[in-house]
């Protein structure tokens, strides 16, 4: 029960920020919700709000019932997780986070919204390799290395695993 309430916490605070309130803040001055009725655009809006959401959840799973961990440094992973979306790519928390901010550029109609896309982007992946990658293959040694040359970090690939 203690590890769902702290990928709770975890997933309010730093997913929550970054693609849910920055979002909207960087939308509002720009009209925001309010100025936009529900057309097409907002519609097509709910794919990639609706498979970021479902992709980072599944993950969230992941972490805590075979990890036996969070993505939270303080409490990280007992167990490599390379189950669910993380058999196609390593890095696939980073990706649903980068869908539902890319949603919530189409629902707002937001050039500011992509441009935060692009510099969420280029942050997650100096994080994953100044910080996340050196600290697996410290922690998870050559089970991590073999993860790591079996699957892309960015683009989804074949299954981990898969002959």
């Amino acid at each position: 029960m203690w590890r769902f309430v702290k990928n709770v916490g975890f997933t309010l605070i730093v997913p929550g920020t970054v693609g849910v309130y920055v979002p909207w803040m960087l939308a509002a001055p720009s009209g925001g919700a309010a100025a936009l009725g529900l057309g097409a655009r907002q519609l097509i809006a709910v794919v990639p709000l609706g498979f970021g959401a479902m992709v980072y959840l599944s993950c969230i799973w992941e972490f805590g019932v075979r990890g036996r961990g969070t993505p939270a440094p303080f409490d990280p992973p007992r167990n490599l997780v390379v189950w669910g979306p993380y058999r196609y790519v390593r890095n696939p928390m980073y990706l649903a986070v980068a869908l539902v901010v890319l949603g919530w550029a189409v629902f707002f109609q937001s050039w500011s919204l992509l441009l935060y896309l692009a510099v969420v982007l280029a942050c997650f992946h100096l994080f994953v390799l100044a910080i996340e990658e050196p600290s697996l293959e410290r922690h998870f040694g050559a089970e991590y290395h073999a993860y790591r040359l079996a699957v892309r970090r960015w683009w989804p690939g074949r299954p981990y695993g898969s002959v």
